[in-house]
């Protein structure tokens, strides 16, 4: 990567999770090749409900130095293992996405095996892996004892968002990020196009080489300024609104569950997520298959007592992405660059990979050179985004629920994309194998499409064991013992968080 010898002047609009999150890993990967601004806005509130990550979150905590324990004490956070499906397949069922993958490996690893077990098998996810009877049983991933950042399980965290903003924040002005607090009046540009400032109130400027939009749902520089083209997907991806409420614990030291709740609804799903000192419960669903008094009455049946006098926070959003997110010297990043529902905690994954790409791609001040960088990368992003639309209706499409319009809906072929109806044609009769996907554009890995299909129940003709039969017996007996060897040996959830939380403050 070549810099000039002055530091770039790098300027980030927006705080929050995008924005501070940008901060921190720029500011932590360039150093001194770049000068770091960030403007925020008090009177801008953050959206402030995204509570989950995916495991790659891991190694981006880490690449910033901090510890893992002031981040869950800062944060409020805990161990994520997974997503506990409730009512998706037939609306009395359940079965769980793990972050771990199927033992041996997913290509096809044991499969076909378990296909041939017929309809007394154990799950897909709890005959493969170890992490389902973890999750169940309220168990941690890892240990007092394991390093920063890993353990015996995969996993991610659940936290509260404007409080990990936070937290970043004091990571990245720890590193000399500079924040200035204002609302932006307009933004100047010069004659190629390019974005030479934005403006303050005041006669104020803010002059950089590069700025990131990490403004939200406005899209304020690469929607408004830029031009961005706004593909929506709300033909495939029907939800469209959300309500959002925070409730207690009905007893301070209840058991945390280590996964996303998610069940089914008749217009959409609720999650339910529990942090150490409260969970986050929300209802995601399609205003076209339901009004928001009856989204009303589906939260209120779900919280029960719970939410006696709270009010949830409604989300009207529109799922999709920009077509180009990285035009002249502004790149997207976060709700700026697209949006979609929280199924499967996807949008922290999204800030995190268009920063890696941005890190080695931003540093040229050559025209040329970087108007290739920025056609790679829309490239990439908007494959990423095209994939994971894919994924998330997977969760949909194959459902065997005909009880209400909204999952009848979601059945309609011509609501599949070719690419995934393309897919499932040829994960009928086989199963679904590394070749079936080009992992620089996937989020989700093959082991992932398999928890989901076979989950929900999808049938798949197999064509035949990978492995001996004795081999693949021996291979469910190690699966077995393992979990059994974890159940012994990984401690209670809450009582590790206490742990943690308690080596944190004794450090500060």
């Amino acid at each position: 990567m070549t810099f000039a010898t002055s530091p770039q002047r790098i300027v980030i609009l927006g705080g929050g999770t995008a924005g501070w999150l940008s901060a921190a890993l720029l500011s932590r990967k360039l150093g001194a090749r770049a000068a770091i601004t960030l403007v925020e806005s008090a009177d801008i509130g953050t959206i402030g409900v995204g509570e989950g990550t995916f495991p790659t979150i891991r190694t981006t905590l880490a690449s910033l130095g901090v510890k893992e324990a002031d981040f869950l004490r800062a944060s409020d956070a805990t161990f994520k293992q997974g997503v506990m499906f409730d009512g998706w397949k037939s609306g009395a069922d359940s079965y769980f996405h793990p972050f771990n993958l199927p033992y041996g490996g997913s290509d096809p690893g044991l499969l076909p095996h378990w296909l041939a077990q017929g309809s007394n098998r154990s799950s897909y996810a709890d005959a493969v892996t170890a992490q389902e009877r973890v999750a169940r049983a309220n168990l941690a991933p890892k240990r007092q004892e394991d390093a920063d950042f890993g353990g015996p399980m995969n996993y991610a965290y659940h936290f509260d968002a404007v409080r990990f903003a936070g937290f970043l924040r004091a990571v990245a002005t720890a590193s000399g990020v500079e924040r200035v607090e204002a609302t932006i009046s307009d933004v100047d540009l010069h004659e190629d196009g390019d974005i030479a400032a934005l403006k303050l109130p005041g006669d104020r400027r803010i002059e950089g080489d590069f700025f990131l939009d990490c403004s939200g749902f406005s899209s304020r520089l690469i929607g408004r300024e830029m031009g961005a083209r706004f593909i929506g997907v709300g033909n495939v991806l029907f939800n469209d609104r959300a309500l959002a409420i925070q409730v207690p614990y009905d007893d301070p030291q209840a058991p945390i569950r280590p996964y996303t709740l998610a069940t089914a609804q008749p217009s959409g799903w609720t999650w339910d997520i529990g942090l150490n000192a409260r969970r986050g419960i929300g209802y995601v669903y399609s205003s076209r298959h339901s009004s928001d008094d009856e989204a009303s009455e589906v939260l209120r049946r779900y919280l029960g007592t719970f939410g006696n006098g709270i009010v949830p926070r409604q989300l009207r959003f529109e799922t999709g992405y920009r077509e180009r997110q990285w035009i002249g010297n502004c790149a997207a990043v976060g709700l700026s660059a697209g949006f979609f529902e929280p199924l499967e905690s996807t949008g922290i994954s999204l800030i995190e990979y268009a920063l890696l790409m941005l890190v080695e791609m931003i540093g040229t001040r050559d025209r040329g050179a970087r108007e290739g960088a920025a056609r790679r990368f829309n490239t990439l992003m908007r494959e990423r985004f095209e994939r994971i639309v894919d994924f998330l209706k997977l969760h949909y499409c194959i459902t065997q629920r005909t009880d209400t319009a909204y999952w009848r809906d979601n059945t309609d072929p011509a609501s599949i994309p070719d690419t995934l109806r393309d897919r499932l044609a040829q994960w009928r009769e086989r199963v679904p194998v590394r070749f079936d996907f080009d992992l620089d554009r996937e989020t989700f890995l093959p082991a992932s499409y398999q928890y989901i299909l076979y989950g929900m129940g999808f049938a798949t003709t197999a064509d035949g064991p990978a492995l001996a039969p004795e081999a693949a017996g021996a291979a469910f007996a190690k699966v077995r013992e393992a979990a059994s060897g974890a159940l012994r040996h990984l401690p209670d959830h809450r009582t590790l968080l206490n742990h943690l939380a308690r080596k944190s403050a004794a450090a500060s």
